[in-house]
């Protein structure tokens, strides 16, 4: 099976915290796509995108969790 041809295959790597709906990934990976696309004058066919959603306690803002700066956020 031959994927692509072209040997310029970029990998566009999305990472957030939370989590999207399955809409709401199609929606992301087909634009991502179609932008990477048009902007680096390659087929469609080799953009390839992978998103990582990760919890917000793994991540880090300003010497705290993400979960916790969110947590008071949403009490103010």
């Amino acid at each position: 099976m031959i994927i692509s041809e072209d040997k310029n295959m970029p990998i566009i790597q999305i990472q957030l915290f939370g989590s999207l709906t399955v809409e709401q990934k199609e929606t992301l990976i087909k634009e991502t796509s179609d932008a990477a696309a048009h902007a680096l004058n390659v087929p469609l066919s080799t953009i390839r995108v992978l998103i990582q959603e990760l919890p917000a306690e793994n991540w880090g803002i300003s010497g705290e969790s993400a979960q916790k700066k969110l947590s008071q956020t949403k009490g103010k």
